[in-house]
């Protein structure tokens, strides 16, 4: 008789055959602007492109409006707003009739609860701990030091005190279908079914005109008021309890409809109670009725600022509309992954990219159910169709399948089972942070190699020379690492104040249970958790119950050092105690109880070191240190100024040994430049003295157009200093017409009223000062106005084209370098032509996909006229090189030389190569290999020092005179194409090695992809 040895054979044999890796993705932002139906037309564009997968942005039913998908409210369902399941499913047809697979963008760690979309949210509203959801959400019910939030939830969504909402009548209670709510707005909270009787029974039926007491009316009326008083209590926690609950309510609520419905006369009163609890306007006592019931709910309404000090749910970092779901249950993952899974099990999407798995309990135990779960459910599939296990019950057959699945997990990457679903995770890594490779992932989404590959075209030789530059220019002497701490210590302080508050008391908790630990007081508990926090040097540990590793290890001690070296004053025992915690050293006297809190506790803190990263470093410091805008990027680090040829191919040797599917991104939806902005920042970090001069020349012109506010001068010598890096990265190409000028200069005062409000220094989103905004909106107004900065401007552009030509250049390479070295090459929507976006929203401004689709079809006609020579072609391209086809030019051929050699670029080795000559350091190149076939990458890196004057091109011998690339021997005499420009070279034979002239590797071309001549597999 078959087992499950058998089922898990077949059905993991059934997902290696069906199994599609990514060998190039782009990314979607699918919203109400651009849907399914807009998606199925580009699908065409994309296969010529040489794109493999569509990586989309979450589509599951969202909050209303909303732009990026990530504020889910329903995992069961598609959103709306993007289409219907047709549209959806001609979509996924599309796709398939055109070769393309799909990675879908998936959150598992919160969902959006604002408006009145969401469902499990408002059933907790209504039934609080008694709600079959209660244990969805990440709620700390009885945590707060406030003793009334006890069992209830704070809900800080009030625009203003909530006396001044309630006595201004913005706060009303309504009836609709058989249920009361509370009104704001647009927004509707459910009130509590048990409370109905308040409302009901303000006033009895008597005080209703026309009353006949023994109507059957009435009868039913008195019915459902008792009906209502023995409603199980929203406090119970007993199963059966709950579930009669919610029998009841709905019960109650069908009967309370068919009534109001049916009588005019209980209708009349009801409706006259309604206008008693929602008050007159002037008279404050009439609203004690509408205050004392509210007081009464699962909920208590408050004014959004109260948020950062008493919020009692976890948050996706500070975003009170965005509730944490406890993604550790078993249930909740079921219940979230649903739809999700159907999907991977169907074939419809074949990978996922997890949203910041950080904010997980735990991240690796998620990963691993996710694989688990995918396997289950494919087996399911294979158990119901095929004739083999019929007669079997699948309640029999699963229990052995999860026993082996997990074995397969704790195997890690000796089995089969471990890895067998495509996932890449938003990991943002440490400058000396490696994902933990025991994780079941194929790696992450690509900050870390976006980093390390922008760094590549950063000149090291000058980090002190900014440095000066930038202190010079700002007066600022602060390091990044003590801005970086105070950045992080004052979020701490303000926008995650509550939930430092709460892992404060959890900490206090269980000092209290230690003789030795006991008089800690609660403050100094406090202030050690918060100095540790901001010490921390990554986003997070991985600590569960079980071993620790190294890094882990490493990392936590780490932190204490610092914040010992920082708090002389606190006793190092404190440390000591949260040392032990931290590292899940368990007291002798612990019972199990005791150990499960301490774990618990230990989760929470390293829930809690992630956003406060976040928001400290990324959202704050990186608006605020501002040497060179290029490397304040997210997982960057700007202190690292640049890194070296040896730093990238040691990178990528240890991607394709680790995670040779990973993605490589350059721009995503969450970066703060794209691409070809930082590209073009990148060379100023060669141009010090220019720089130097330039920036002081346009803040001595620019003087006079400061507004001063407060006896200080605005913008800020640093805001300024941000400015003129922002313009350099994001000047339009050419001369654009009045109406796109304007444009631009809205652009460039909507980012700098963000970075104003991410930096915190003059103001902030928490606390806006208006008429400093103001006034940087007026300063970027004057300075981009032809009379106002004219001599600004005349000065600027000559810099700015310069930086321009050359950060074109810049951003050819690391387009083909993202193209041919390890991991999947991974597009953000528009950005395969130039792209100068700043951060979001302006990058998810809308794709012209037309304009996009007649220059790749022009381009093929052009590559299909010019035949096996395209030097012609390549020349024109570059000489017109602000049209854009260029890039296109490079994306293209080199994704469709990935598609042609199948396996070069995912499992070919990576072999670093080197130059000789006046030149070498200029160079990067590697080799490719796979079964025969070579892919030999070269391009150029720092080229002002390289080239002449402005507008130099590194090409031929005038640039590379007797620099040669140094190649394998056995390439000698084999012939090479150059898939640019068609051009054949042949390696000459060196004394143990092969080599070619640099001048004649890019002789035409600014970037080289050569291919050995074996003729690809199609």
């Amino acid at each position: 008789m078959p087992d499950a040895d058998a089922l898990l054979q077949k059905t993991l044999e059934s997902i290696s055959s069906r199994r599609r890796r990514p060998e190039a993705t782009y990314r979607l932002q699918f919203h109400a602007g651009f849907t399914f139906r807009d998606a199925c037309r580009i699908v065409s564009y994309l296969r010529d492109l040489g794109i493999t997968h569509v990586y989309a942005s979450p589509y599951l039913k969202a909050r209303p409006g909303s732009t990026h998908g990530y504020d889910i409210t329903d995992h069961h369902a598609l959103n709306p707003e993007i289409g219907s399941e047709e549209d959806f499913a001609a979509l996924v047809s599309t796709l398939k009739q055109h070769g393309l697979g799909q990675i879908l963008d998936t959150v598992p760690n919160h969902m959006g609860v604002t408006g009145n979309e969401n469902t499990w949210w408002n059933d907790v509203l209504e039934n609080g701990p008694a709600s079959p959801f209660a244990d969805f959400f990440d709620i700390s019910w009885d945590a707060s030091p406030r003793a009334e939030l006890h069992n209830r939830l704070l809900l800080p969504v009030l625009g203003e005190p909530y006396g001044e909402a309630l006595e201004s009548g913005k706060l009303r209670v309504e009836y609709g279908a058989g249920a009361f709510t509370v009104c704001h707005y647009d927004a509707r909270f459910p009130i509590d079914p048990s409370t109905y009787d308040k409302i009901l029974g303000c006033r009895g039926p008597e005080t209703a005109p026309a009353t006949t007491p023994e109507d059957p009316a009435w009868s039913e009326y008195h019915s459902i008021l008792t009906a209502i008083k023995n409603l199980p209590s929203r406090l119970t926690t007993d199963a059966a309890a709950r579930a009669e609950r919610q029998r009841e309510k709905v019960v109650i609520k069908r009967r309370l409809a068919a009534l109001l419905d049916d009588s005019k006369e209980v209708r009349a009163l009801v409706d006259a109670n309604l206008a008693l609890f929602n008050g007159t306007a002037g008279n404050l006592h009439s609203f004690d009725l509408l205050d004392n019931l509210l007081d009464q709910q699962v909920y208590r309404l408050s004014f959004w600022r109260v948020a950062s000090d008493e919020i009692n749910y976890r948050r996706f970092f500070d975003v009170n509309e965005l509730a944490a779901l406890s993604m550790e249950r078993e249930d909740v993952f079921l219940a979230a992954h649903e739809l999700s899974l159907r999907l991977l099990r169907e074939g419809t999407v074949d990978g996922l990219r997890i949203d910041h798995p950080d904010g997980l309990f735990d991240p690796l135990g998620y990963l691993c159910r996710l694989q688990r779960h995918f396997v289950l459910a494919c087996a399911r599939d294979i158990f119901d169709a095929d004739a083999e296990f019929r007669g079997l019950a699948w309640e029999q057959i699963e229990p052995e399948l999860q026993k082996k699945l997990e074995q397969d997990v704790a195997a890690e990457q000796g089995s089969p089972g471990w890895r067998p679903l495509y996932v890449v995770v938003e990991k943002i890594l440490g400058r000396h942070e490696s994902l933990p490779d025991h994780w079941p992932t194929d790696g992450t989404s690509g900050y870390d190699f976006l980093n390390m590959l922008n760094g590549l075209f950063v000149e090291c030789a000058n980090s002190q020379a900014f440095t000066d530059i930038y202190r010079q220019a700002t007066g600022l002497t602060q390091t990044l690492p003590q801005l970086i701490y105070r950045c992080k210590f004052l979020i701490l302080q303000i926008s995650l104040a509550s939930e430092l508050y709460m892992l404060s008391h959890q900490l206090d908790r269980l000092a209290q249970k230690g003789r030795g630990t006991r008089d800690f007081t609660l403050t100094t508990l406090r202030h050690a958790l918060r100095e540790v926090i901001a010490c921390f040097p990554v986003y997070r540990s991985y600590i569960v119950d079980g071993s620790i590793r190294d890094a882990n290890r490493a990392h936590v001690n780490g932190a204490m050092r610092l914040a010992r070296g920082r708090n002389p004053e606190i006793s190092p025992s404190v440390f000591n105690f949260l040392q032990r915690v931290l590292l899940l050293e368990y007291p002798e006297t612990a019972t199990a109880k005791d150990r499960a809190e301490q774990q618990r506790f230990v989760g929470k803190f390293q829930q809690v070191t992630s956003p406060v990263m976040a928001k400290g470093v990324e959202d704050t410091a990186f608006y605020i240190y501002n040497r060179l805008l290029s490397l304040n990027e997210v997982g960057g680090d700007p202190d690292r100024f640049g890194v070296t040829t040896s730093d990238f191919h040691h990178y990528n040797l240890e991607r394709r040994a680790k995670w040779p599917f990973a993605l490589s991104a350059t721009s995503t939806h969450d970066t703060k430049r794209s691409e070809d902005v930082r590209a073009r920042l990148n060379v100023l970090s060669e141009l010090p003295d220019e720089w130097r001069d330039a920036a002081a020349r346009w803040t001595r012109l620019n003087e006079p157009l400061r507004e001063r506010l407060d006896d200080e001068l605005v913008p800020d010598a640093n805001e300024e200093y941000l400015l003129y890096q922002t313009l350099i990265g994001a000047w339009p190409l050419e001369p654009c017409p009045a109406d796109q000028r304007a444009e631009f200069v809205q652009r460039v005062q909507a980012y700098m009223v963000k970075a104003l409000h991410e930096a915190k220094v003059h103001s902030s989103w928490i606390n806006p000062i208006q008429a400093y905004d103001e006034a940087v909106q007026r300063f970027v107004a004057s300075i981009l106005d032809e009379e106002k900065g004219g001599d600004f401007l005349q000065d600027f552009k000559k810099l700015q084209l310069r930086v321009s030509h050359f950060g074109l250049l810049n951003s050819l390479s690391q387009t083909l370098l993202k193209i041919a070295a390890p991991g999947a090459p991974d597009t953000y929507q528009g950005t395969e032509v130039w792209d100068f976006s700043l951060v979001d929203p302006d990058n998810r401004r809308p794709v012209n996909y037309e304009l996009r689709g007649t220059m790749l079809k022009g381009l093929q006609k052009s590559i299909q006229a010019a035949g096996p020579d395209r030097r012609k072609l390549a020349n024109e391209l570059l000489a017109k090189k602000v049209d854009g086809r260029i890039k296109l030019y490079v994306t293209s051929l080199g994704l469709l030389c990935r598609s042609e050699y199948p396996g070069l670029f995912t499992e070919g080795e990576y072999i670093p190569l080197r130059a000789d000559g006046p030149h070498a350091e200029h160079v990067v190149a590697f080799t490719r290999r796979h079964q025969g076939s070579d892919a030999i990458v070269v391009v150029p890196r720092l080229l002002t020092q390289l080239v002449p004057g402005d507008d130099g091109v590194p090409m031929g011998r005038t640039a590379w005179q007797e620099t040669a690339l140094v190649l394998p021997a056995e390439l000698a005499g084999n012939p090479l194409v150059n898939v640019f420009t068609g051009a054949r070279l042949t390696p000459s034979k060196g004394a143990g090695s092969a080599s070619l002239a640099m001048a004649d590797v890019l002789a035409d071309f600014p970037v080289t992809l050569l291919i050995g001549r074996e003729q690809p597999t199609r």
